[in-house]
């Protein structure tokens, strides 16, 4: 495995298409770098996911709360809830880990 820093994860997102990229993965476990340019149009996705934000701040959308996040921040989105990042800073990047099952995991206390 490639070491996952800032620095590898930017020069292979260099070679996307997308503004994300996949650099990780085992058993249920996907971490993805993501960083969009302008506006962010993800989807809701299928599966429990956390951001770690890398550098950059701007508004977290998630479902109907909104509030502000800067670099170090950790979110957490459960599965099938929309979010997304707006007004965000240029230099704005984030690592993103997908984990569980479609659906997202059952909340227990």
């Amino acid at each position: 495995m490639n070491r996952l820093t800032l620095a590898n994860a930017a020069a292979a997102l260099a070679h996307q298409p997308t503004p994300f990229v996949e650099l990780f993965r085992h058993g249920s476990l996907q971490v993805e770098f993501y960083q969009p340019v302008g506006a962010d149009h993800q989807q809701p996705h299928r599966r429990d996911e956390i951001y770690v934000v890398a550098r950059g701040s701007g508004m977290f959308v998630n479902g109907d709360s909104r509030a502000p996040f800067e670099a170090g921040e950790v979110l957490f989105v459960p599965a099938g809830v929309p979010h997304r990042f707006e007004a965000f800073s240029d230099d704005f990047a984030t690592w993103v880990f997908f984990y569980g099952p479609e659906g997202g995991e059952t909340a227990t206390e």
